[in-house]
């Protein structure tokens, strides 16, 4: 019946029962005991039969008294009471349910195995955003070898790039050997893909290999080179092209390559494929940048007897297009003229108002009875007439005129760094004075004029700050840099000189560089002025 149910022990007992009688047997055949057998078994005790008839049967079968309760089954009114529990609510547990110690170790080589993926994958994410990190792709190249190689603990690692045909190694880049291992392969030529490394590059499948000797396509070591037992290998894509493949060898716990190395390497070679094409890209973009900035710039014109050079280099940044020039002419009287400048900025506007500024002072400056502040302060006014907005820029015009038997050097700056002069004896000093106000930032202030006699055979070199400046650091000390370095290089050509000073290093790069450089010839082709 949908009303009967089990009382519980402190419930009252249900009408008709005697005040102070033991409960008496419930109309559906509850708990209680047969009446007029004895008292119903206590609470909190297993089911009994009454005095005198002995236990119940251990099977829970009653013996004609009543429900049994040890089987824990009931006898279809109601739950029985679990053994030793309090009440029949209670949850039981049996140890058959617990796992096996096949089951716990089981869990606990899944628990290492998460945990494993769980570490590669944080790694993994820092070795992108490492990898990403770097535009040059020489560096993109070896960092990707180095990290692949920290990702499975791989003692060796090395990067193939492949040829423009696909077909052989155009290129190899090995990391992990020690000094005297690299000793060891001096005079050996590097791989050009066969064996395995060219099995990898006609197969461009993952490759795992236990046992180099043993594989069928092992084409052994040349003399000299260190044991390796294990190979993995993976090709890496750039644009659906093979580009190269990334080589392993030897883990340093000893084990071969897994699975799980497999897994790690070609998920990282998708990452390397991105890297490498925004390396290449990167590449192009700054070709591009430096050609169209060359383009801007003149080609020196023959300005023998003068022996002249010039350089530039544009900053390290992708499209960093700079505003540094440099010009020079042969003038009326045998006069020669030359100047270095650097309008502020790196971007292509810098680069347009460059060209507009340099065509406009060549005019200027090629009037031989102009001082050279008179050419930078009509330039000046001229820039803050004819240009919409009047860029700021540096600039220094200097020329060298034949006079009484030796040179005379005149110049003029405009915030510009000092010349440098490489005397014929070794000795090398700036012509240090007062450099003046940048061009656009007070045209009708008056300019100074300088003047320093040299011998034949003196260089002057004229610079921009991208040469010698270092964010954060004192310029003189850039300054002080460069001087060491020309003192070394006195006895070059000029055109040499400008090549070994821009590959020369004080500056941090970030930044373009010109220079130009002068060479005074002998007089005998002069007469005195």
């Amino acid at each position: 019946m949908a009303e009967e149910r089990r009382r519980s022990p402190n419930e009252p007992a249900s009408p008709g029962a005697a005040p102070g009688e033991g409960p008496g047997a419930d109309p559906g055949g509850g708990l209680g005991a047969d009446p007029g057998q004895g008292p119903a078994a206590a609470p909190g005790e297993g089911l009994r039969s009454d005095p005198g008839q002995g236990p119940a049967t251990a099977s829970g079968e009653d013996s004609g008294q009543g429900p049994a309760a040890a089987s824990g089954e009931g006898s279809g009114q109601g739950p029985a009471a679990a053994p030793g529990q309090g009440g029949a609510d209670e949850p039981y547990a049996s140890l058959l349910d617990l796992p096996l110690s096949s089951d716990l170790n089981r869990i606990g080589e899944q628990l290492h195995a998460l945990a494993r993926a769980q570490r590669t994958l944080q790694e993994l994410l820092q070795a992108v955003v490492n990898i990403t990190g770097e535009l040059e792709l020489p560096a993109v190249l070896r960092r990707i070898v180095r990290t692949a190689m920290d990702l499975v603990g791989a003692r060796y690692g090395a990067m193939g790039v492949l040829d423009q045909e696909g077909r052989l190694l155009e290129e190899f880049i090995p990391l992990g050997l020690t000094a005297h291992e690299l000793a060891d392969l001096e005079g050996v030529e590097l791989p050009r893909g066969r064996g395995l490394l060219g099995h990898l590059i006609h197969h461009p499948e993952p490759l795992r290999v236990k046992d180099i000797s043993r594989h069928p396509e092992s084409a052994g070591f040349p003399p000299g080179h260190p044991p390796m037992r294990s190979l993995l290998g993976v090709a890496i894509s750039v644009r659906g092209r093979i580009y190269g493949n990334l080589y392993l060898s030897e883990r340093k716990d000893g084990q071969p390559f897994d699975r799980h190395d497999e897994g790690v390497i070609r998920a990282l070679a998708g990452t390397a494929g991105v890297a490498i094409e925004n390396a290449r890209l990167y590449q192009q973009v700054q070709h591009s940048s430096e050609q169209f900035q060359r383009l801007l710039l003149p080609r020196l014109p023959d300005l023998r007897p003068f022996a002249a050079g010039a350089a530039y280099r544009p900053a390290s940044a992708p499209a960093a297009v700079g505003g540094d020039w440099y010009d020079a002419m042969l003038l009326p009287g045998g006069a020669c003229a030359a100047v270095i400048g650097d309008v502020v900025g790196h971007d292509l506007r810098a680069a347009a108002d460059m060209s507009q500024i340099r065509n406009m002072l060549r005019a200027l400056y090629y009037d031989p009875g102009a001082a050279p502040s008179t050419s930078l302060s009509r330039l000046d006014r001229i820039m803050n007439a004819a240009l919409d907005e009047a860029p700021v820029a540096t600039a220094l015009l200097a020329r060298l005129e034949p006079a009484d038997g030796t040179w005379r050097l005149r110049w003029s700056s405009a915030g510009h760094p000092p010349p440098l002069v490489l005397l014929p004896d070794g000795r090398v000093r700036y012509l240090d004075v007062e450099p003046g106000l940048p061009l656009g930032v007070a045209p009708d202030l008056p300019r100074p004029d300088h003047c320093r006699p040299l011998p034949v055979d003196s260089t002057v070199v004229l610079f921009t700050d991208g040469l010698v400046e270092v964010p954060g650091q004192p310029l003189d000390r850039g300054l002080d840099a460069l001087a060491v370095t020309a003192s070394r290089l006195v006895g070059l050509a000029p055109e040499d000189l400008c090549r070994a000073l821009v590959a020369h290093r004080p500056g941090n790069g970030h930044d373009d560089k010109a220079v130009i450089a002068l060479r005074t010839p002998p007089l005998t082709s002069y007469g005195s002025s």
